[in-house]
């Protein structure tokens, strides 16, 4: 019984080293929700289908992205956004667009309404660079005809939004500014639906 004892000691001493030797951190999570400020804009008597926003290799990752100077690209492990950035963005673009007043409906797909103009997006870029945050996204603009007639190319566009803030800020600083470059990205996007449509 003894010599039992005594073989089972290390086993015992080995299983205390696997308790954790880090303190514990807690994930901070951030929304990405930038809203449109000021009156609606002029009605363009047309519905928008805003098709399911695509995201960029990289983006679909829910951590805060940092890019340094040498290209090298840090996802933070504790600090993340609540979802997806794509879907985020996404949700936050279709609010934006209502908020905006420039169309008679902004619809999703599936939805049975007849719309006229056909937005497709991708989000490019989301992330704090050494000369502060960046948002990108790209889109296309598609005219349908009504009937079974193709769709055709109304533009083409990238947009880009930028906000100061520092590599080394702290995470919710960082969210901040790429939530506020997120927005100018949407303004940027509004602007050029219009011009296009006008046209």
């Amino acid at each position: 019984m003894n010599r039992r004892l005594v073989l089972g000691l290390p086993l015992l001493a080995a299983g205390c080293s696997v308790l954790p030797d880090r303190p514990f951190i807690e994930s901070q999570r951030f929304t990405l929700s930038p809203r449109r400020e000021g009156p609606p804009g002029r009605r363009l008597r047309h519905a928008l289908l805003l098709r399911s926003m695509r995201a960029a290799p990289g983006m679909e990752q829910r951590g805060l992205r940092r890019v340094r100077s040498e290209g090298r690209v840090e996802v933070a492990p504790y600090e993340e956004w609540l979802a997806p950035p794509g879907e985020l963005a996404e949700l936050a673009l279709r609010q934006w667009l209502v908020a905006s007043g420039r169309f008679t409906a902004v619809t999703a797909p599936g939805s049975r309404l007849a719309t006229f103009l056909v937005l497709e997006t991708e989000l490019v870029a989301l992330q704090v660079e050494p000369d502060g945050a960046r948002a990108a996204v790209a889109a296309l603009l598609l005219g349908q005809a009504e009937g079974l007639g193709d769709a055709r190319v109304l533009g083409q566009t990238l947009v880009e939004g930028r906000s100061p803030v520092a590599l080394e800020a702290d995470a919710p600083q960082r969210a901040g500014a790429m939530q506020a470059a997120l927005g100018q990205a949407f303004a940027q996007l509004e602007s050029w639906i219009v011009s296009n449509v006008s046209v």
